[in-house]
């Protein structure tokens, strides 16, 4: 028996159809009968090119066994969106973005409702990555590596032209393939606060399990939006001695001083004071033993890591850099310092309920970060003003609501 409502009714029973989303109900001949015929559509915005965002209305899928169907309350943003928009990520085609999504179970077939452990009308935040759970990276717990999927179906960046298109957070409903992960969030989360799973989750794996911090270690976290301060909470929560943070100028000040709160003794804004100064006055000359760099859009922050870095120290290189300029990078120093370079696309389901666990603790003040919280129809401008395409200093945490 499917957990979820019938789109098709008879005439008579027409008043049993539920309003959700927008109902197309049309009268169609069966043979002398006549059937209605019940189809609802739902909003999403489109990125069909560079600063190109349309409203269009998607018909919602049938859900099957295996599948689900998701009510969208809110949808993070992060770099890779506003990278997305400009242009300097090139898109896979026309897709509805938004990989940081929460919403409401609407439907769920039953097989989706036994492996998923949730139910119509529970909230959930959607990994990005999908996982055929068969292949050996899956079975080995690394299904960013999926066979299946890997990067080719991430929610946000999947085609439109992909039945049924409804792929990304930007949305009034998001599809749910068999495939999908889902997490719980804790009740205690709101929507809004409950998009962070994902900034707080990278923070956790690239600030603190990637590098293996723990007591003693000094840490420069090279960038303080919320996946930086996220970074610095978890450098803090594994036990680091002392850690610092970089920014660049007026627009980071607001970000850098929430830096502190968070853990960090020192906040450096590189447009005035040298921040491989700043590493070793904290390491007492020697250097910081762990570097995170979060940058985007940054191409001297590689450079200034290798020279904060202390001798065998560990340089996480995190997201995406939009960038393939390196000034100031001398890989000679890397040799000379024996240094680890870790690269790190993404998270992984275990760290994010980690991350809502941290998030719902109230131990650091992610609540409180300046949010920007704007409806998917106004898209296009909190995403110029994260590029920095706008007069408007960008907020730490940007939220779409549908």
């Amino acid at each position: 028996m499917k957990n979820h409502s019938s789109r098709r009714e008879h005439t008579g029973a027409a008043d049993a159809i539920e309003n959700s989303g927008a109902v197309d109900v049309q009268p169609v001949p069966v043979g002398r009968l006549w059937e209605l015929v019940v189809t609802r559509h739902g909003k999403a915005m489109v990125l069909t090119g560079p600063r190109e965002l349309t409203a269009q209305r998607f018909e919602l899928p049938e859900v099957t066994e295996s599948t689900g169907l998701l009510r969208v309350e809110a949808c993070g943003l992060c770099g890779t969106d506003h990278e997305l928009y400009t242009g300097h990520l090139p898109a896979p085609g026309p897709v509805v973005p938004g990989h940081e999504t929460v919403g409401v179970i609407e439907e769920i077939g039953a097989d989706a409702a036994a492996k998923w452990g949730v139910a119509v009308g529970d909230r959930v935040a959607i990994e990005c990555f999908q996982s055929c759970g068969a292949c050996d990276p899956c079975r080995a717990g690394l299904y960013r590596r999926c066979v299946r999927h890997g990067t080719s179906t991430l929610y946000g960046l999947t085609p439109t032209s992909v039945p049924p298109g409804l792929w990304g957070g930007y949305a009034e409903y998001h599809f749910l393939s068999a495939d999908s992960m889902l997490l719980p969030v804790p009740d205690s989360l709101t929507p809004v606060e409950a998009t962070m799973f994902n900034p707080v989750g990278a923070g956790i794996r690239w600030g603190a399990d990637l590098p293996e911090v723990g007591p003693g270690d000094t840490v420069a976290v090279l960038g303080p939006g919320i996946r930086g301060l996220a970074a610095i909470a978890a450098a803090k929560e594994a036990g680091a001695e002392r850690i610092m943070v970089t920014g660049f100028g007026e627009r980071d000040r607001p970000r850098l001083e929430a830096a502190l709160a968070f853990g960090a003794d020192v906040a450096v804004d590189v447009a005035v004071d040298d921040p491989v100064q700043a590493a070793r006055d904290l390491s007492d000359g020697e250097g910081v033993s762990v570097v995170v760099d979060v940058t985007a859009n940054a191409p001297t922050a590689l450079g200034q890591g290798v020279r904060m870095a202390a001798k065998g120290g560990r340089l996480v290189l995190a997201g995406v850099r939009n960038s393939r300029e390196t000034p100031g990078f001398n890989p000679d120093a890397v040799v000379f310092k024996e240094l680890t370079i870790i690269g790190a696309l993404g998270v992984d389901a275990p760290v994010y309920r980690r991350a809502l666990d941290l998030l719902a603790s109230d131990r650091y003040p992610f609540r409180d970060v300046p949010r920007e919280v704007v409806n998917i129809g106004q898209a296009a401008d909190i995403l110029a003003t994260m590029a920095g395409e706008s007069d408007s200093v960008p907020p730490v945490h940007a939220v779409l609501i549908p």
